[in-house]
């Protein structure tokens, strides 16, 4: 879908597969952190401090890894303070646009920009690489903190913590060494691995992947039988990291990417959690089937070449859960 080389567009971006046609993810490219002081993060430089209308994230609400920040954007009360732009669905030769002709697409907020890449560009006329979302921009810099979403996550969950009430927090530290692998597993099985699984371009890294997304799903029904959360009784950033892949899965991944073993409708435990999830205050108002439904079936070309966007399925997300 297109990539940026030394701040020029090229539209024929070469697969991200390896010899063996399985699917390759690109790094992410900004690696800044927001802090309460503006002190340095884990990684990258410092200078970019916690203040109220000061960062505006770009998003598609069609991309899990976009979701998982606008849903810890909504639980931390940062709705007021964090401005977003949301792309357009359908993204073709062009990447991202922000076209303005479907239904909670808002153009660009700050710049009215006609393209994603373009605001990768003002932030660095030389930049290379994938154009992605979320993105996470700076005023007062005039540049990119992060594009890379686990970390917008973190910054959401504690940067903010002298302009809003701290509220939940999602990444405790007594559970810290416990939710690292949780969320290991879940990357690479599920929510990669769908990925993994829909881009293959060989039968024998098909096979691996989506074998790696039922013995990941497996995994966490038999994990879900005995807990309300990944962690125990209270959501933690697992859980945010691993509920925008759930919600996407039947209507999307089962047919779209081919992980057509079982739906997420099949597994008790697992849909009752997701349910729950989606019930969750400050959750439902994130999720857009429209949009992610339109992203994927019609910008996908080599997947769904005809791009039509299937009706269904019909799922009752806001059945009562007894958990």
């Amino acid at each position: 879908m297109g990539f940026l080389k030394d701040g020029a567009w090229h539209a024929d971006e070469p697969q991200f597969a390896g010899e063996d046609g399985s699917f390759k993810r690109k790094p992410t490219t900004f690696r800044d952190w927001v802090t309460a002081d503006g002190a340095p993060g884990p990684t990258g430089r410092g200078g970019f401090r916690a203040e109220s209308g000061r960062y505006h994230l770009y998003v598609s609400l069609a991309c899990p890894w976009a979701h998982r920040t606008l849903i810890l954007r909504s639980l931390k009360g940062l709705t007021d303070h964090v401005s977003v732009s949301v792309v357009h669905p359908l993204m073709r030769d062009d990447g991202w646009t922000f076209d303005t002709d479907f239904p909670g697409a808002t153009g660009d907020g700050l710049f009215g920009l006609p393209y994603l890449r373009d605001v990768y560009v003002r932030a660095d006329p030389k930049a290379s690489g994938r154009v992605t979302v979320p993105v996470l921009w700076d005023r007062e810099t005039g540049g990119i903190v992060s594009n890379e979403s686990a970390d917008i996550l973190r910054m959401f969950n504690s940067a903010f913590r002298e302009i809003v009430e701290p509220g939940e927090d999602y990444w405790p530290e007594d559970l810290r060494a416990a939710i690292e692998p949780v969320n290991a597993r879940i990357y690479d099985g599920l929510n990669n691995g769908v990925y993994r699984a829909g881009f293959a371009t060989s039968q024998a890294a098909y096979d691996g992947a989506a074998g790696e997304v039922f013995d990941t799903l497996d995994w966490l029904e038999e994990r879900l039988r005995t807990r309300r959360w990944l962690m125990g009784d209270a959501p933690t950033e697992a859980d945010w990291r691993l509920l925008p892949t759930l919600f996407r899965f039947d209507p999307v991944y089962h047919g779209h990417f081919k992980c057509n073993r079982r739906r997420i409708v099949d597994y008790p435990a697992i849909w009752a959690y997701a349910r729950a999830g989606f019930q969750h205050p400050g959750i439902a108002e994130t999720v857009n089937f429209e949009h992610i439904k339109q992203h994927y079936y019609a910008s996908h070309q080599s997947l769904n070449p005809s791009g039509v966007v299937p009706l269904g399925p019909e799922l009752d997300w806001n059945t009562p859960v007894d958990r």
